[in-house]
């Protein structure tokens, strides 16, 4: 008989977490949103795993890299303390406007939200050391050993740093490989490798 851990049950384990948590109407619109402008949002497992994260350590402070069309960021205000603020950075205007009104269709104000244009290698250094809580990034795969060094700095003592798309074999270069041995080997983080969306590196900082 078939245990828990079969290769043949693993598609059915995977469609059991991704609809574990149902997304409401806004986060839905957002996502149909997001299949119109031809961008791909983060899935629900995904997106659990960030709510649960910031409201573990009552993130008042997030910073994301790729805001999309706003279901990353409408997960994270949902976990996020209620006067918290999100700082989310995109190189896309039209993705940013419609993110924009699914953050306010959700609820949340002028007051909960800072949404720059721009790149993220870019936004990042002017931002302030050790003022956020969390950092997502979700954004360049190659990119993504120059994300761990800025977030490195943005982060207070207990903050966490999550990078989404880690196990993407196709990536040429090998900056995967680089970033989760880097986190591993970082003696100021305690990292962990969950197999959520397209991989999900996380690491809290000591």
């Amino acid at each position: 008989m078939s245990g828990p851990d079969s290769a043949t049950d693993l598609p059915a384990l995977r469609d059991h977490v991704e609809s574990y948590l149902p997304e409401d109407e806004v986060l839905l619109a957002a996502r149909d949103s997001a299949a119109q402008v031809g961008c791909v949002p983060i899935g629900p497992g995904v997106g659990a795993a960030l709510r649960f994260l910031a409201a573990t350590i009552g993130a008042r402070a997030v910073v994301e890299v790729g805001t999309g069309t706003g279901v990353s960021g409408l997960w994270l205000l949902a976990g996020m303390t209620g006067d918290g603020l999100l700082t989310s950075i995109d190189v896309d205007p039209e993705h940013q406007r419609t993110a924009r009104q699914a953050f306010v269709a959700a609820g949340h104000g002028p007051s909960r939200l800072r949404l720059i244009n721009g790149m993220g290698l870019e936004v990042l250094p002017r931002l302030t050391d050790g003022g956020y809580d969390l950092v997502f990034v979700d954004a360049a795969p190659g990119d993504h050993p120059r994300y761990l060094d800025e977030a490195a700095r943005l982060l207070r003592a207990g903050g966490i740093v999550v990078f989404h798309g880690v196990v993407d074999t196709d990536e040429p270069g090998g900056a995967l490989r680089e970033v989760a041995q880097q986190v591993r080997e970082d003696d100021r983080l305690v990292p962990v490798l969950l197999p959520l969306g397209d991989g999900l590196l996380g690491a809290l900082r000591l």
